[in-house]
C-alpha cells in the first residue's frame, strides 16, 4: 500500500476544495475533484521542519537566509539542469500574485498581453482586471494532442504586444513543450520585443518520458527577455503557505519588479512558507519521485476506466501536471448542460472547460492527485451518469 493511498479527511480545515463544496456546487454530496491542490500530506521532512519552527514559539519579522537561496539553486540545477544566480531570485506570495506584480512592473494600462487558450483562467482575469488587453493565440487540437500555433503567434506579435504569459507545462491540457517549440516561441518574442513571463509552477510534475525545459535556460538572449515563475506549492502541496520564486535574470526587469514590491510593502516573507520551501527543495526529492509514480498509475487507471465504462469521454493524455483534460463533446451537451450534468447528475465537482477560454467548451478538467479510492468513486459517479444519459 502506497503512502498516497491513505484517505485524509480535509473537511473542517477551511479547505477551499472540501469546505466550499456546498457553496460552489449546491450540494454537500458533490465529490470535489477540481482545484489544483493535492489530497496528500506534504513530505515528512517538511512537516518536521514546520513543527520544529512552530515549537520555537516566536514568529517575528523574518529574513531570508543564504540556505534558502542555496536550496532553490540546488533544486534548479539537479532537477532541471538550470544554473541560476542568486541575484536573479525574487519572491512572491504566489505565482498568480507574481503575475499581477509583473504586469504592473513590465507593462502599462491598455498594453497587449498574449496568452494561449484554453489556459489557466487567472491569466485572463489578471490581465483584464489590471486594465491590460488580452490577445489570444489559441492552441491547435489535432490527433488528440495540443500544439502551438506559431504562425498565428507571429501575426499577433506584429500587432504590438508588450508581454506574453507562457504556461509551461500547460494547464489545463497537460502539454510539456519541447525545447524546439519553446525556441521558436522565444525567437518570435525576441524579434518583436515581447517579454515572456513563463509560469512553470507544474515543472516538477512530469509524466514518464517527458523533460521540462526552463524557458530562460535555452539561451542567454531568452534569459534576458524573460521571467520564470516557480513554486513548491504544486509540487509538494504547500499552496496554503503562499510562497513562490520569481527568477529574473535581466537586471532592468528585476529592478522594476523590486520597485512594485517596495511600493506595496511585500518584501518580507511568511515565516512558515520559507521553512517549508527550504525543507521541500532540500529533502523532498524522494517523496516527489514516489508521487510521480503514483500519479502515473492514477492516470493509467482513469484512462482504462473511461475507455471501458464511459467511452464517450476521451482523455487528452497529459505529459505533465496532475490535471487531466477530458473531452466530453461526444456527450452532446451544451456548455451549461455539461456543467449541470457533472454537478447534479454525476455529483462530481470538476472545472468546466469554458472557464479556460476559447477552445475549452465541451471539456472538463479533473484533478487526479488524490487516493486511488477517491478517484475510483469519482469515475464511478461519472460513468453511472453517462449510462443514464444514454438510456
Amino acid at each position: 500500500m502506497s503512502q498516497f493511498d491513505q484517505v485524509i479527511d480535509r473537511r473542517n480545515t477551511s479547505s477551499v476544495k472540501w469546505d466550499l463544496v456546498e457553496k460552489l456546487y449546491g450540494s454537500r454530496e458533490v465529490l470535489p475533484m477540481w482545484v489544483a491542490d493535492m489530497d496528500f500530506p506534504a513530505p515528512r521532512p517538511v512537516v518536521d521542519a514546520l513543527i520544529a519552527r512552530a515549537q520555537h514559539g516566536v514568529y517575528g519579522y523574518t529574513t531570508r537566509p543564504d540556505s534558502v537561496y542555496e536550496a532553490i539553486e540546488l533544486w534548479a540545477r539537479t532537477r532541471h539542469n538550470w544554473t541560476i544566480e542568486r541575484e536573479w531570485i525574487r519572491f512572491s506570495p504566489g505565482v498568480v500574485p507574481g503575475l499581477a506584480f509583473l504586469l504592473y512592473a513590465l507593462s502599462a494600462p491598455r498594453d497587449k498581453v498574449i496568452i494561449q487558450p484554453p489556459v489557466y483562467h487567472p491569466f485572463a482575469f489578471t490581465i483584464r482586471e489590471n486594465d491590460r488587453q488580452i490577445v489570444n493565440n489559441p492552441l491547435i487540437f489535432e490527433n488528440g494532442r495540443y500544439r502551438m500555433d506559431l504562425d498565428d503567434l507571429e501575426r499577433k506579435a506584429r500587432e504590438g504586444a508588450r508581454l506574453m504569459i507562457l504556461c509551461s507545462p500547460h494547464n489545463p491540457v497537460g502539454g510539456v513543450w519541447t525545447q524546439g517549440e519553446l525556441r521558436q516561441l522565444g525567437e518570435i518574442c525576441c524579434e518583436h520585443g515581447i517579454t515572456v513571463i513563463s509560469d512553470e509552477i507544474h515543472s516538477d510534475l512530469l509524466l514518464p518520458g517527458h523533460v521540462h525545459t526552463p524557458f530562460a535556460s535555452i539561451s542567454p538572449e531568452f534569459a534576458q527577455n524573460s521571467v520564470v515563475c516557480t513554486a513548491p506549492s504544486k509540487t509538494f502541496n504547500l499552496a496554503g503557505l503562499q510562497t513562490s520564486v520569481i527568477t529574473i535574470p535581466n537586471k532592468e526587469l528585476r529592478d522594476r519588479f523590486d520597485s512594485v514590491l517596495d511600493r506595496l510593502h511585500l518584501t518580507l516573507p511568511n515565516t512558515f512558507g520559507l521553512v517549508a520551501m527550504e525543507a521541500a527543495y532540500r529533502y523532498g526529492g524522494e517523496w516527489l519521485d514516489e508521487l510521480r509514480g503514483y500519479l502515473s498509475a492514477n492516470l493509467r487507471y482513469l484512462t482504462a476506466f473511461l475507455a471501458r465504462e464511459a467511452p464517450q469521454i476521451k482523455v487528452v493524455q497529459p505529459q505533465g501536471t496532475y490535471l487531466v483534460w477530458l473531452d466530453c463533446r461526444e456527450l452532446g451537451l451544451q456548455t451549461e448542460e455539461l456543467s449541470r450534468f457533472m454537478r447534479e447528475d454525476a455529483k462530481v465537482g470538476l472545472d468546466d472547460g469554458h472557464i479556460f477560454g476559447p477552445g475549452g467548451e465541451g471539456f472538463e478538467r479533473i484533478n487526479i492527485a488524490c487516493p486511488r479510492s477517491v478517484l475510483q468513486e469519482g469515475l464511478q459517479r461519472i460513468a453511472g451518469a453517462v449510462r443514464k444519459l444514454g438510456a
